[in-house]
């Protein structure tokens, strides 16, 4: 007989949270703390194009709440989560929800436009069961980021040079990496880092990796 097995004990019982959905609630709610930790700060307006499941049921299931939610740094079990919208209104975060008829690579599937002053960054998302999500695209750049292990995000030009830099100081630093991802918009241009590590004891070093020339900014998550 076929034996089932589980990364965690939230693959069987799901997460802590406000309903009714661990797929359409509290992943919803983590795709938008997540974006919130990678833009740095909470957006002035933020553009939600929802896909398939997420499209028909986002109000129904409460994915509206959720993602506003998350975007306002709330966990997925906080009580104010009912209130998001509410309270996004309150702090002049203006909200667009989209919801479109275009097929996604996941029915759960949610892409975020955010920005403050001239700042923006795109991120997609999924809700792949659980509470758990995927992260498929960031400014553009397609990624396969589940969040499960601690990981650095780090966006910097495309010059000779960085991954040495940024892999020799990890190596200084008696941090080990696991997996690592190196994509880019065009020569010379933008590129992105994405670096999961085997353990979150990382002391001062997202500082660090912030001084090295040529860095523009560095996300930890663990």
């Amino acid at each position: 007989m076929e034996q089932l097995r589980y990364k965690s004990v939230f693959d069987i019982i799901g997460p802590v949270m406000v309903g009714p959905s661990s797929s359409h609630t509290a992943g919803a709610a983590r795709i938008g703390k997540i974006v919130r930790s990678i833009f740095g700060e909470q957006p002035d307006t933020v553009d939600i194009y929802l896909y398939e499941s997420f499209a028909k049921t986002y109000r129904g299931h409460g994915t509206d709440i959720a993602l506003v939610g998350g975007l306002l740094d709330m966990e997925p079990d906080d009580e104010r989560l009912a209130d998001s919208l509410k309270i996004a209104h309150e702090q002049k975060m203006e909200v667009l929800f989209v919801p479109l008829k275009e097929k996604a690579e996941h029915p759960n599937s949610v892409k975020l436009l955010v920005s403050k002053g001239d700042r923006k960054l795109s991120v997609t998302g999924i809700s792949i069961g659980g509470g758990n999500i995927q992260i498929s695209e960031l400014n553009g750049f397609k990624i396969s980021l589940t969040m499960g292990t601690p990981t650095f995000i780090i966006v910097h030009q495309d010059v000779p040079g960085m991954i040495a830099k940024v892999t020799n100081l990890l190596s200084e630093t008696n941090i080990n990496i696991g997996t690592m991802t190196v994509t880019r918009e065009s020569k010379g241009e933008k590129a992105i880092m994405i670096i999961e590590i085997d353990h979150a004891e990382i002391g001062d070093i997202t500082m660090n990796l912030v001084q090295i020339p040529h860095i523009y900014s560095v996300n930890y998550f663990d």
